[in-house]
Parts: C-alpha cells; sequence; structure tokens
C-alpha cells in the first residue's frame, strides 16, 4: 500500500470505507483552524466571558460571500452548544445563532429566535408581545451572545426601516445586557455605521480574500490531509497550488468546494489525487465567471 504521510489520523481511516461512503466523507463539512480564524475565535471568547454591564462590547464579523464566516460561527457554537439546566426545566443556551430575515423586520426576526427556541407563538402576534416573549428566554436560557447571520439584509428595507431594526438591536443588547455579533458582508459594515451609537459599539473584524502566500500553500496542506485520497496530491507544489488560487479565487468557500470537486473525481476514476489533468476535467466556473454569466442574463 502507497505512504499515508499526508493524511491525518480521520482520513487514513477513512481509507478502508468503499468509494461511496469516501465521496460522502469528502463532501462533509470540515473545520481548518486557520490563524485569522482561530484570533476570530479568541475575540468571541473574550467576548463571552466579558463581565455583564450596561454597555456591552459587540463585534461585526465582515467578509465576502463565501469566504468562511458562517463556518467560522457554527464552529464557535459548536464550542458552547446548548446544555441541559439541572436547576432548571430548561436548558441553558450561552451563544445563539440566528439568521436574519430576508428584510429588516422586527417581528420576523423575533419569530426566527422563537422558532430557534422551539417556543410556540403565534405569527400575528403584537410585536411588543413577542418582543417580551424573547427577551423572557433568553434571560432564561443564560443568552451571553446572540451571532446574527446575514445581518446585511438590513439594507434590504428603506431607512425608517434600517433604523428601526437598527433599534431592536440596541435595545436586545442594553436590556439583556449581552453581546451581540454581526456576520456579513461590507454592506453590514456600511449599514451599522448609519447609527453613531451602534458604530461605537461594534468592533468591525474582517475576513479577507487570500493572498498567494505561504499561510494560502499552508492553507492546502491542510486540506490535504483531511481529504482520504490515496495518493499525495502535493497541493503545494507551486504549478497546483497557483491554479487551485486562481479558480478559487482566494475565497477559503469556493476553494473547499473545489477540492472536494476534484476529489470525488478522483475517487470515482480510480485517479485517488488531485492533479492539473483533474482540474482541467471538473466542471468549475470561477466566482467572478458566475457573476459575469449572471450579470449578462439579467
Amino acid at each position: 500500500m502507497s505512504s499515508t504521510k499526508h493524511l491525518n489520523e480521520l482520513a487514513v481511516k477513512q481509507l478502508d470505507l468503499d468509494d461511496d461512503e469516501r465521496i460522502e466523507k469528502i463532501r462533509s463539512d470540515r473545520w481548518i483552524g486557520y490563524p485569522k480564524a482561530k484570533t476570530v475565535l479568541t475575540k468571541l471568547d473574550d467576548l463571552l466571558s466579558y463581565p455583564r454591564t450596561e454597555r456591552m462590547p459587540n463585534m461585526l464579523i465582515v467578509g465576502d460571500t463565501n469566504n468562511g464566516k458562517t463556518m467560522l460561527t457554527k464552529r464557535f457554537l459548536k464550542q458552547y452548544p446548548a446544555e441541559d439546566n439541572p436547576e432548571g426545566d430548561g436548558i441553558i443556551a450561552p451563544v445563539l445563532l440566528v439568521q436574519a430575515p430576508p428584510v429588516p423586520d422586527e417581528g420576523r426576526f423575533y419569530n426566527a429566535i422563537l422558532e430557534l427556541l422551539f417556543a410556540p407563538y403565534r405569527p400575528s402576534e403584537r410585536v411588543d408581545k413577542k418582543q417580551f416573549q424573547v427577551i423572557k428566554l433568553l434571560k432564561y436560557i443564560a443568552t451571553k451572545i446572540l451571532i446574527i447571520d446575514e445581518i446585511h439584509h438590513i439594507l434590504a428595507g428603506n431607512l425608517n426601516r434600517q433604523r428601526a431594526f437598527l433599534n431592536v438591536l440596541k435595545y436586545l443588547g442594553n436590556e439583556l445586557q449581552i453581546s451581540i455579533v454581526g456576520v456579513g458582508t461590507k454592506d453590514a459594515f456600511r449599514a451599522l455605521q448609519s447609527d453613531p451609537q451602534l458604530s461605537n459599539r461594534f468592533e468591525p473584524v474582517l475576513l479577507p480574500r487570500w493572498e498567494f502566500n505561504q499561510d494560502f500553500l499552508r492553507l492546502l496542506v491542510s486540506f490535504e490531509r483531511m481529504l482520504p485520497l490515496k495518493q499525495a496530491s502535493n497541493l503545494h507544489v507551486k504549478s497546483l497550488a497557483m491554479r487551485l488560487y486562481s479558480m478559487s479565487e482566494g475565497y477559503i468557500g469556493e476553494l473547499s468546494r473545489l477540492l472536494n470537486d476534484a476529489a470525488v473525481y478522483a475517487v470515482k476514476n480510480k485517479i485517488e489525487a488531485i492533479t492539473l489533468a483533474v482540474l482541467d476535467q471538473i466542471d468549475w466556473i470561477s466566482p467572478s465567471q458566475r457573476k459575469r454569466q449572471l450579470d449578462r442574463a439579467i
């Protein structure tokens, strides 16, 4: 059997699976703790342990689409899952992750939180009653951080609705003495800057596109160690690394999907490694090409 030095322990075990099972593992989510992600997780840990005060610090995680924001926050949520409360009837949920409604609507935002907590409610209920219920529940489950994904959806409404939604965030933070973490594109930063009080409370943390440097090469090595292929691909070799960078355009989400597609092709065709020839064969359209195609279609 060929050497498995290019794989981590879990990927070595997965080599014993049949091809269909290996492909399922390849397509599963995986976490890579690259330096910037570790820095953000440390900042989130600091928010969790921050003493409860009248003016809690908040964070805004900003990055382009498909650049690892949601995966990072889900990783943090996984580190602090909801647990049974031995002293009460419910649970303790120190971190709550909710997606912002597609438009800045207070009622729909409360609906999303109530649904997440499996709390009974009537969609037609008055907003103030939903607000009371949400505050009561979040206090009961001892939430310390409320993460709002896709927070740039705020901009989908007019200025009055944007301001009203931002006031909701301020109110929840003040009333519950919790930290609010917004996650979104650069538009989210623009939305929060429209409210001077909120802009001062939210520390922006940027997840930039990757550059073609040693950090990117190390990222490729980390990916390779997790992909259960029988032959070493040597993704960090310059010619292959440059092609992968060009095809993914520096977005970690794109890179992950690209490597998954290439690894699946390699398994199905008994190649067992990601090569330049494999990348030529997969049906891949780069992010900028997709955008141009969409623009032309519209």
